[in-house]
């Protein structure tokens, strides 16, 4: 009979199926489980409730108040790439959420039924789920993870990660495998398992869409703009939101990263809106270059409309899922460049300041003498819904991670495979989208202020990601695997990171993990035929028919 899915926790441990707040008992007694899942993501989510129903005892911690990450923080309108890709339990996620709207199938939904849905799974399921802690440290004993020590750390009320935590060294696990299924990855880091941060030259892998970029098409300004502080001065200095520099030679890599933002639920419906305010110290002065962009347009003879400032998608006929659109708009381009590697500090003040920025662009946008009449009257229809992120006042929850640190492990996923040019004998789903890239820096170019680094290019049909992608190099750490901040390139992470694509590697992951305390190996060990059989008889989608053949 299979061991029970339920973690039974030492007295005087507060944890829960909700974020309570309490501070955990001095010195607890150590959890000791099979696999531990380091992250609440969707991915982590899946991966946890996997595992459970593989018979393995389990822990999901979570250093939010949420579970689901992106998938139910606003980004409700699903980048799939092809839905036939996609099998397994992130395909039946998908048809729970149809379930609820009376379909066969959902691929755009609101927030909260997307989380309602992953916690009627970890509690179908009995998964224990450790809300509000994060890594303090990671002990190893050789390659092997040993034991997280955990922090308890209570989100702040806006939903950033507190810049200290509440409790240090509040709680221990130890188990025999772990996962990381956060978007920053946290744990192979302390892990000390190898990764890359930013965009490699075009000549480490021979990606042509990799490093900088020579020339930036799209979300791109369609006219000249000053950048200047006093228009045509140099000397006065740069206009807020652009960075100096010349930008570095097109083809070499860097170590930016391409913009966050946070993914919309706005609606217009009365009885459910809330004004979205001004952030504390705004300064209209932060909005010149949108600004002095919105005025160039209209003196070229454009007419600009909000859809033109907002990708605006409607998720139900009066809910939205906003995301980035054009040449200033809701990503923050340029100020995320210290936070996959930053501390709590540093990542909380760049949440915040993201969250600053975004408010105070609806606000300008809707308020603003410089704003076009007719863009301010569409702004001031929108409002922040009154039954979505309710513990933060109807703001995200989730900071639009869509890139930190990516694992350099056993295989790195490349251009080269999106486009079809490798082989691959040990897939463990598949990937669809298109390599996607948004701005990684805002300069200034003969004068005038221009965008860098968005990519769109579609690949060349669903291509396989590999279990190597997943897996540390074994002299590294054999007990740990990365479904989320997978081994791949910045421009193939940019076609892989997807949240379907990551559920998918997350069931993959533990399924493998089962596997590998089985037959008592490292993750590097296990038999992938043997694996693949476990994977097709869970329906992942390993390899891609078109239809017809």
């Amino acid at each position: 009979m299979g061991r029970l899915a339920v973690v039974l926790l030492p007295l005087g441990f507060i944890v829960g199926l909700s974020g309570s707040g309490s501070l955990p008992a001095a010195d607890p007694t150590p959890i000791k489980v099979d696999v531990c899942v380091y992250g609440g993501t969707a991915a982590g989510v899946i991966a946890a409730v996997k595992t459970a129903q593989l018979g393995k005892t389990v822990v999901l911690i979570e250093p939010g108040k949420h579970l689901g990450g992106m998938t139910s923080g606003g980004l409700g309108w699903t980048d799939f790439g092809n839905k036939a890709a996609i099998g397994g339990m992130s395909r039946q996620f998908y048809k729970r959420l149809g379930k609820h709207y009376g379909k066969d199938e959902a691929w755009t939904f609101e927030p909260h039924v997307a989380e309602k849905t992953l916690k009627d799974l970890i509690a179908e399921n009995k998964v224990r789920v450790i809300y509000e802690h994060r890594l303090g440290t990671v002990e190893k004993n050789g390659r092997r993870i040993t034991k997280l020590v955990l922090d308890h750390a209570p989100p702040d009320e806006d939903g950033a990660p507190a810049a200290k935590p509440a409790k240090p060294q509040a709680a221990i696990v130890e188990a025999a495998m772990f996962m990381d299924c956060t978007y920053e990855g946290d744990l192979l880091a302390k892990a000390k398992v190898g990764y890359h941060v930013g965009r490699e030259a075009v000549s480490k892998y021979k990606e042509a869409l990799n490093g900088i970029r020579a020339s930036t098409p799209k979300h791109q300004f369609l006219v000249k703009v000053d950048p200047y502080v006093t228009p045509r001065e140099t000397a006065s200095g740069l206009l807020p939101l652009i960075q100096a520099g010349d930008g570095g030679k097109p083809g070499d890599g860097d170590a930016r990263v391409q913009a966050y933002n946070f993914r919309m639920c706005l609606t217009k419906k009365e009885g459910n809106k809330l004004p979205i305010r001004a952030p504390v110290a705004y300064d209209p002065k932060r909005y010149e270059l949108l600004a002095r962009n919105l005025e160039a347009l209209v003196a070229d003879g454009k007419q600009p409309t909000l859809r033109m400032l907002l990708k605006i998608d409607m998720i139900t006929p009066d809910k939205t899922d906003i995301n980035n659109q054009g040449a200033v708009s809701t990503d923050h381009i340029g100020a995320n460049y210290d936070y996959p590697d930053g501390d709590w500090a540093t990542r909380n003040r760049i949440w915040k300041d993201h969250i600053h920025y975004m408010r105070g662009l609806f606000y300008f946008l809707s308020s603003s003498s410089r704003v076009p009449e007719g863009v301010q009257k569409e702004m001031l229809a929108w409002g922040l819904c009154k039954d979505e992120f309710q513990d933060t006042q109807g703001w995200p929850h989730q900071l639009y991670v869509r890139e930190a640190r990516r694992m350099v492990g056993r295989y790195v996923i490349t251009q080269n495979d999106c486009e079809h040019k490798t082989t691959i004998d040990d897939s463990v789903g598949l990937g669809a989208y298109n390599m996607d890239s948004h701005n990684c820096q805002r300069i200034v170019k003969n004068n005038a202020a221009i965008n860098e680094g968005d990519v769109q290019v579609g690949p060349k049909g669903p291509y396989a990601i590999p279990y190597r992608a997943i897996t540390p190099k074994a002299e590294e750490c054999e007990n740990l695997l990365v479904p989320v901040c997978l081994s791949a390139s910045h421009i193939a992470y940019g076609s892989a990171r997807m949240e379907p694509v990551f559920m998918v590697l997350g069931e993959s992951a533990a399924l493998a993990a089962c596997q590998a305390i089985d037959a008592k190996q490292s993750v590097q060990e296990i038999d992938y035929p043997k694996l693949r059989q476990a994977l097709e008889a869970a329906k992942q989608v390993l390899v891609f028919k078109p239809a017809g053949k």
